[in-house]
């Protein structure tokens, strides 16, 4: 169940990265009409798969899957805002600093065991967010809170997805993700609504295509495997989103950068490793 579990985060990962780029190429819009496309891009998929395989929309554990929905919504915008201030590949790093936050919360709510060696791996992924801020001038400090905060909400939603277990569909669950966000996200980006012109009305639109497969394989991963072991894996979008930024945005990380988010991930590899 492990293997399956990372192979379906790896596939999470690397369609996170794609969404990622798309979304810093839209900097001039607002992020709730972002958020808006991106989630009914996804209906497209989720709905007719519903319909199709008569399985029913509303599901079993429908408090915990609007809780999800709501923390994951909450994540997601303030994500999207980080993007407008700080390059992918760290926003990406402090997002997924989630981990943390999902071992605390698995620890007093799913009453899972961390080890002490492990609470120490996680303070070295906590040492580079402290040498990001503290060492690396080009930081906005405004998206390094909305970052943080985001990763706060992420590790709400790890949980949650482990609460609701195996006893709703990978696929009701993001369903339920997008339709609150997209209702919510179009109320708010109504008055500031700007009409996509040619080459953007395909940029949002892949927004739901690569955002369906990414939060889908992250359900499945979660709901087969544990917490601490597959949360980490995350970290894979790092890697493949400072690379595609560099190569595809022109962005540029410094000596500080790259090593705090180096420390991160080394950190959340390193609990991954143990726990195997």
């Amino acid at each position: 169940m492990l293997k399956k579990a990372i192979q379906f985060m790896v596939i999470s990962a690397i369609a996170f990265t794609f969404l990622n780029v798309f979304v810093k190429s839209l900097h001039s819009f607002s992020v709730y009409q972002i958020v808006f496309f991106r989630s009914i891009g996804s209906l497209f998929f989720t709905l007719p798969f519903l319909i199709k395989n008569k399985i029913s929309i509303l599901g079993n554990k429908k408090k915990l899957m609007i809780m999800r929905s709501v923390f994951g919504l909450a994540s997601m915008m303030l994500f999207f805002f980080s993007l407008k201030y700080i390059a992918m590949g760290t926003a990406v790093s402090l997002r997924y600093i989630a981990p943390i936050f999902a071992a605390l919360f698995a620890v007093l709510f799913l009453k899972e065991k961390i080890k002490a060696l492990q609470w120490l791996f996680f303070g070295i992924a906590f040492s580079g967010v402290l040498v990001l801020k503290g060492f690396d001038n080009q930081l906005e400090i405004e998206g390094v809170v909305f970052a943080l905060i985001s990763a706060l909400f992420a590790g709400l939603v790890y949980i949650t997805i482990r609460k609701i277990g195996k006893q709703d569909h990978p696929v009701v669950v993001v369903n339920y993700f997008m339709i609150i966000s997209a209702v919510v996200g179009g109320l708010l980006s109504i008055n500031n609504w700007i009409n996509p012109t040619g080459i953007e009305w395909l940029t949002f639109l892949s927004l739901g295509v690569f955002g369906y497969f990414a939060q889908l394989y992250m359900t499945k991963a979660m709901q087969v495997g544990e917490t601490n072991q597959v949360a980490p894996l995350k970290y894979l979008e790092v890697i493949f989103t400072m690379l595609l930024g560099s190569i595809w945005l022109d962005e540029v990380y410094t000596l500080w950068s790259v090593l705090g988010i180096g420390l991160i991930i080394c950190g959340l590899i390193l609990n991954l490793s143990f726990k195997r």
